[in-house]
């Protein structure tokens, strides 16, 4: 119930409203409404065969993108919850906060924004918030979902000074250098804790790294050699799964510590206060160097595996190549993504929402429908 909520936190009564006002509903906040409509989008469903690191086919058990957001809003509801934000809040941002995202993961994101950089690049959080404003289609009154200001402002982590010119309100913070809500603060370290910690168990899952290489890294060797003390002889799954709920346990109660020393120290009572403030969302700083030499391992040994790069290097090729088709002879594209008007950058951006809005099976399909002589 939002009456237990901190003064600081996000009410949904207090809330900036809709970009088109609607009558709010009689058993549904106003975060908990955009929940929902986040959940049944179609940008939504897609997410289940989207990569997080892996290609869907590579394996059944391996993290996609829903799975990936699903566990962010898992995580971050335990943090609001112990910090007294406004849990439906972080939970739309999370289910929200991939929805642009390309198919091939980051690959897809680089190489979709250097194909489009003479017409404003793409970048992903950018796409998310075009995904709920504008692309989906789910209702007679408007386009998108029309979700709540600070639904939509949580879901823009970052953003170009010169994108923001040009987003109005929803952006204004990126050139007034404020901050959003406490919600959005903790949604996005709530993004690094699921991350850091699913894609250790992925990259074991696949054989890509060993315990053996995770052991030299300060902050896992500590938290499995608690494991190993505890229980003595655990060895397989058991004992990766024991040392992760370790490190995400670890890393939460960081959290939820330091931010509540850093909220008292600031003593916000509003969400104005909120936003004067610096970040009041934190890992402390032993924490936070702790946090970065597991990311820097995850880069350098699992990013950067050359099994992954290979994979890279196929998806950039096909990611490409499916933009030049569609830029170059827009009749390949299905008529909703054909523009009338001639506009050479109109029509570049419809190419990045096609492209970005496919599966990785729907855009090798794709991209064998446009290039394989086996079609003919």
């Amino acid at each position: 119930m939002e009456e237990t909520l901190a003064p600081y936190a996000a009410h949904s009564d207090k809330g900036r409203g809709r970009r088109f006002p609607e009558t709010p509903h009689a058993s549904r906040s106003q975060f908990q409404r955009d929940r929902d409509r986040i959940i049944h989008s179609t940008a939504f469903r897609r997410l289940e065969y989207k990569t997080q690191v892996f290609l869907n086919h590579e394996g059944d058990l391996f993290r996609t993108r829903l799975t990936h957001s699903l566990e962010v809003a898992q995580i971050g509801r335990s943090l609001a919850r112990n910090l007294r934000l406004n849990e439906d809040l972080v939970e739309a941002i999370a289910l929200a906060h991939d929805l642009g995202h390309t198919p091939f993961g980051h690959v897809g994101q680089d190489v979709l924004h250097e194909c489009m950089k003479e017409h404003g690049g793409f970048e992903h959080n950018l796409q998310s918030l075009r995904v709920v404003d504008v692309l989906e289609e789910q209702y007679g009154a408007f386009d998108g979902l029309n979700l709540m200001f600070e639904t939509r402002e949580g879901i823009l982590k970052h953003c170009s000074v010169n994108n923001a010119r040009l987003l109005g309100d929803v952006a204004q913070r990126f050139l007034d250098k404020t901050q959003p809500s406490l919600e959005a603060q903790l949604t996005n370290l709530a993004d690094e804790i699921a991350y850091n910690s699913h894609d250790i168990d992925d990259g074991l899952r696949s054989g890509l790294i060993s315990i053996a290489q995770l052991e030299e890294v300060e902050f896992f060797g500590r938290l499995w050699r608690e494991v190993q003390a505890a229980h003595p002889g655990l060895a397989g799954r058991r004992a990766i799964y024991e040392t992760l709920r370790r490190l995400i346990t670890a890393l939460a109660d960081d959290l939820i510590v330091t931010s509540q020393e850093r909220i008292a120290g600031h003593k916000p009572q509003s969400m104005d206060d909120v936003r004067a403030a610096p970040p009041l969302i934190r890992f402390s700083d032993p924490m936070r160097k702790d946090a970065t030499e597991l990311k820097r391992f995850l880069h350098e040994n699992l990013y950067r595996h050359y099994k992954v790069n290979r994979m890279r290097v196929k998806a950039s090729r096909m990611v490409r190549e499916l933009y030049e088709a569609f830029a170059s002879d827009p009749s390949l594209l299905p008529p909703d993504y054909r523009t009338e008007r001639g506009d050479a950058t109109a029509q570049a951006r419809r190419v990045a929402d096609y492209i970005a809005g496919m599966t990785d099976r729907y855009a090798i399909a794709e991209h064998r429908r446009i290039y394989s002589l086996e079609n003919l």
